[in-house]
C-alpha cells in the first residue's frame, strides 16, 4: 500500500522511478547519470522557492510570499504586534477570515469586538476581510486566492494548496508580522521528499482514507519532518481536485514544512470554474528529479481509514478495527494513560454494542471534510435513509457559503437533513472545539484534521473527557446510515454521484471587504475593551537564573496542550487573560509557579531587589556566588522554563510560545522540537530553544538552573551552552545546544522579542 524509500530517488519524465541506488538502470534511461545536486533543481518545490528567494543563495533562502492570511484567533495578535513595530500599510495582500469564532458566553472578547477590530484594520492597513459564515479560511483561499506558482503564508497550521499549485506554509503569527514589515521568511533549503501516486481508490475510499494511510506511515520514524512533500506519479490524474485538496489539506498532520503537486486539466478546470483561469499555472518536475526521499502510494490499495483517539497517526483500516475490536480498544486505552496522565477514568470497552463499535457522534466538517464533493457523496449514502432516534448525531458543515449553496441548490442538503443530519455554515468550531463538544465519554468520528486529547472541547480539568477518531466523509455518512455503529463506505452499495459544481461568488461581491490593496489611514482601528496590547518585555540578560515550572515526559507534546484551543481562544486578543490557560489540560500547577517566579524579574525591571520577591532565590543565589560572585545586580534576569521531550506538534498558534512568555518564560528545553513552526515561535518570543541529548535529565521539575554569560554566548554564535543545576548549596554542570540560528534570530532573542526588535530598529 505504501512503502518509504530507505534513501532517496530519481524520477524520469515525471512517470518512472529509479532508487538512487540504481545508478545502471538511471544511465539506460537518460544515457547518463547527473548529479544529485542537478536533479534536485528539477523539482517543482525548487522552482517555486527559487522565484521566492531574494538571499541571491538557494542554501540560505529569504522568501517574500504572494498573499497573507489569518483568522480571528491569530489576527487581532498579529496586527498589534505590526502596529507595535511601525507598519503603515500592508504590503501585500492581507486577507483576514472569521472562522474561528469563540463563543463570547465563557468569557474573554466578544466575538464582535475582533471582528470590527478586523474590519477596521483592513480599511485602514489596505487588506481583505471575510465575515463570520462565509468561509473556512482554506477554503476561500482556494477559492480565490491560490494561483499556479506563488507562495502563501497563513498563520494557521493547515496553511495547504499544494493541490492547486501554490506552496503555502502555515507559521506563527510573528512570521506573518516580518513580511507585513517588509521582511523575510528565512530558512535554509528544505529537503524534498517525493509522493509518488499509481492507481486509483476503489469505490467508498476518499481523500481522508489516503491521508491518514500516509500519515500513519510516515509521522512516527519523521519521515518528512519539516520537509517539502512533492505529489508526481501517474496516479494524481486519477484523482479529482477535492479529492487532492483533501490530502494535500492533511499534510499539516505528518510535520512536513510544506507541499506541492503537480498540476494538469483538472487542476485548470478547477481554476476556470471559481472565474480564475489566469491562475492556472501548468507545473511539473523537470526531465529528472531528485528528491531526498519517496513516498510511494498504491491507490488502489487504499481501504477505509480511522485514525482512532489521540493523534492522527494512530490509524487503522476500520476493517481492522471492526475484526480486532476489542485488541484495537484496549490499545487505545493504554496510549490514553500516557496522553492523560491518568487524570480521569478512560474506557472505550462500554462502546462495543452487539459485537460492534457503537459511535455517538459524526461530523463532518472545516478545511478538511467539508468540501463540495465529500458532501455529496456523503449524501448518496444517506439519501433515503435514517441516522435514527438514538444517541448518535451527524452534524455537517460545508466549508464556504458558495459551497453550501451549491449544494442547497443540487438537493443534497435536502437528502442529508430527512435523513437526520443538522447542515450548519462554514465554521472550524468542531475541530478547535468551540462547537458540538461530545457528552462525557462520548466516542465522535470526525472528517476534520485533528483528535489530539480534549481537541473537540472536553474538559479534562472537571472530569470530562471524550474521544475524537477522524475518518472520511463516506465512511461517516455510511456510519451514520447504520444508525452509529462503525462501517467503511466500502460495505454500501451506492452509485456515487457527483453534480458538476457551479461556483456563485455574488456571495463574496456582496459581503467581502476588499481594499484592493489601497490603505485608508483616516480610518481608526475600532478596540474592544478586552483587546490589550502586549505588556512590555526585558531584553536577554547577561545571565539567567531559571526555575523549572513543569515537566513533561509525553513522546510528543502537542500546541493545545500547551494552550488549549476552544474556550479559552476567547481571550485570543487579551495576551494576560490567555496565559492564564497555559498547561491547563497537561500541568494546571504551571500558571502559579511561573508567576510565582516571575515576581523576581518584575522586582528586577522596577528596580527592587528579586530576592525579597522571591525568597527562595536567596540561597539559589549563594549557590551561584560560590563559582560567580559576579553575578547580580544590573547583569542578571530570572524566569521560567519548561522540560518537554518534543513539544510542538500541531497548531500554528503562536499563543503556545507567547503566553510562556508573558508569564516570566525565557527558554524552552526539548530533546527535540516538533515542528519549525514552534521553535520559530519561542525564537520570535525572544525565548531559547534549547536542547538536550536524549537519556536521563540532570534536572527535575522545581529546579533552580544558571545560565553564566547567556547573552554572549548568543551573540558569539555559540551552539553549545554551559548550564548549571543548582544544588545543595552548590552548582553542578550539564550542557545544552542552542542549535542553528540567523543573525536576526539571534538578535530578536538578545532584543527580547520580535516586537522590540522592530521598535527599535524603527
Amino acid at each position: 500500500m505504501i512503502n518509504l524509500y530507505e534513501k532517496g530517488a530519481f524520477l524520469v519524465d515525471g512517470t518512472e522511478l529509479v532508487d538512487e541506488k540504481n545508478a545502471e538502470r538511471l544511465n539506460q534511461l537518460v544515457g547518463s547519470v547527473p548529479t544529485k545536486e542537478e536533479a534536485k533543481q528539477n523539482t517543482i518545490a525548487y522552482g517555486i522557492l527559487n522565484d521566492h528567494n531574494t538571499s541571491g543563495s538557494m542554501d540560505k533562502l529569504m522568501i517574500k510570499f504572494d498573499t497573507l492570511t489569518s483568522h480571528d484567533i491569530t489576527f487581532v495578535g498579529i496586527i498589534q504586534t505590526a502596529r507595535a513595530s511601525g507598519i503603515e500599510k500592508f504590503p501585500v495582500p492581507y486577507v483576514l477570515t472569521n472562522c474561528h469564532n469563540s463563543l463570547c458566553a465563557v468569557g474573554g472578547t466578544i466575538n464582535e469586538d475582533d471582528h470590527m477590530f478586523g474590519l477596521t484594520a483592513a480599511k485602514r492597513y489596505g487588506g481583505m476581510y471575510v465575515p463570520p459564515h462565509q468561509a473556512v479560511i482554506h477554503q476561500f483561499a482556494r477559492e480565490m486566492l491560490a494561483g499556479g506558482g506563488k507562495m502563501i503564508l497563513g498563520s494557521d497550521s493547515h496553511t495547504r494548496y499544494g493541490a492547486l499549485g501554490t506552496m503555502a506554509m502555515g507559521e506563527g503569527g510573528p512570521e506573518l508580522v516580518k513580511q507585513l514589515l517588509n521582511r523575510t521568511y528565512d530558512i535554509n533549503m528544505p529537503s524534498v521528499v517525493g509522493v509518488y501516486l499509481t492507481g486509483k481508490p476503489e469505490k467508498g475510499v476518499g481523500p481522508q482514507d489516503v491521508a491518514l494511510a500516509i500519515i500513519g506511515a510516515v509521522f512516527e520514524c519523521g519521515y518528512v519532518n519539516n520537509k517539502v512533500m512533492e505529489f508526481v506519479g501517474p496516479g494524481v490524474a486519477n484523482l479529482s481536485a477535492d479529492f487532492r485538496i483533501g490530502i494535500d489539506v492533511m499534510t499539516t498532520e505528518t510535520t512536513c514544512l510544506s507541499s506541492i503537486w503537480k498540476t494538469d486539466d483538472t487542476i485548470k478546470e478547477f481554476y476556470e470554474i471559481h472565474g480564475r483561469e489566469k491562475d492556472y499555472k501548468e507545473l511539473n518536475p523537470g526531465a529528472v528529479a531528485y528528491y531526498d526521499g519517496m513516498v510511494e502510494v498504491d491507490l488502489s490499495k487504499i481501504k477505509p481509514m480511522i485514525a482512532m483517539p489521540f493523534h492522527p497517526s494512530n490509524t487503522y483500516t476500520i476493517e481492522d478495527v471492526n475484526a480486532n475490536l476489542k485488541d484495537v480498544l484496549a490499545e487505545v486505552e493504554k496510549r490514553a494513560l500516557v496522553s492523560l496522565d491518568g487524570a480521569v477514568d478512560y474506557s472505550l470497552q462500554d462502546k462495543i454494542k452487539d459485537g460492534k463499535l457503537y459511535v455517538d457522534q459524526g461530523i463532518i466538517a472545516g478545511c478538511a471534510g467539508g468540501g463540495y464533493e465529500n458532501i455529496c457523496e456523503a449524501a448518496n449514502i444517506l439519501k433515503g435513509a435514517s441516522i435514527g432516534s438514538d444517541e448518535f448525531t451527524l452534524s455537517v458543515y460545508p466549508a464556504s457559503t458558495p459551497v453550501f449553496m451549491e449544494l442547497v441548490k443540487n438537493g443534497a442538503v435536502a437528502d442529508m437533513m430527512a435523513a437526520g443530519a443538522v447542515v450548519k455554515t462554514a465554521f472550524c468550531g468542531p475541530c478547535f472545539g468551540a462547537g458540538d463538544t461530545p457528552a462525557n465519554n462520548a466516542f465522535s468520528i470526525r472528517h476534520s484534521t485533528r483528535n489530539f486529547p480534549n481537541r473537540e472541547g472536553s474538559k479534562l480539568q472537571s472530569g470530562q473527557i471524550a474521544s475524537v477518531a477522524l475518518m472520511d466523509a463516506r465512511s461517516i455518512a455510511a456510519t451514520a446510515a447504520n444508525k452509529g455503529y462503525l462501517t467503511p463506505a466500502t460495505d454500501i452499495d451506492t452509485d456515487f454521484s457527483v453534480p458538476k459544481y457551479f461556483f456563485d461568488k455574488t456571495i463574496y461581491e456582496n459581503r467581502v471587504f476588499d481594499s484592493k490593496g489601497v490603505a485608508d489611514p483616516s480610518v481608526e482601528v475600532q478596540f474592544g475593551p478586552n483587546i490589550k496590547d502586549w505588556p512590555e518585555m526585558s531584553a536577554l540578560p547577561e545571565n539567567l537564573v531559571l526555575k523549572v515550572v513543569s515537566e513533561i515526559h509525553d513522546p510528543v507534546t502537542t500546541t493545545d496542550e500547551l494552550i488549549p484551543s476552544g474556550e479559552t481562544s476567547s481571550y485570543r486578543s487579551n495576551p494576560l487573560g490567555l496565559a492564564e490557560f497555559t498547561l491547563s489540560r497537561k500541568d494546571p500547577a504551571y500558571v502559579g509557579l511561573a508567576k510565582e517566579i516571575q515576581k523576581a524579574q518584575k522586582a528586577i525591571e522596577t528596580g527592587n531587589c528579586p530576592l525579597d520577591a522571591v525568597e527562595e532565590l536567596k540561597p539559589v543565589m549563594e549557590a551561584v556566588h560560590t563559582m560567580y560572585p559576579e553575578a547580580g545586580e544590573g547583569n542578571i534576569g530570572v524566569g521560567s522554563t519548561i522540560f518537554a521531550v518534543k513539544p510542538g506538534d500541531g497548531s500554528a498558534r503562536e499563543q503556545a510560545a507567547s503566553c510562556q512568555k508573558v508569564l516570566g518564560g525565557w527558554a524552552n528545553i526539548a530533546n527535540g522540537y516538533a515542528t519549525k513552526r514552534y521553535r520559530s515561535n519561542l525564537i520570535n518570543w525572544g525565548m531559547l530553544p534549547l536542547t538536550i541529548e536524549e537519556g536521563e535529565l540532570p534536572f527535575k521539575n522545581k529546579d533552580f538552573l544558571f545560565l553564566p554569560g547567556i547573552r554572549k554566548a548568543v551573540e558569539n554564535k555559540d551552539s553549545r551552552i554551559r548550564a548549571f543545576v543548582v544544588e545543595d548549596g552548590g552548582l553542578r554542570e550539564f550542557a545544552l545546544n542552542l542549535g542553528e540560528l540567523t543573525d536576526d534570530e539571534r538578535e530578536i532573542i538578545l532584543k527580547g522579542c520580535l516586537i522590540n526588535y522592530y521598535k527599535e530598529e524603527n
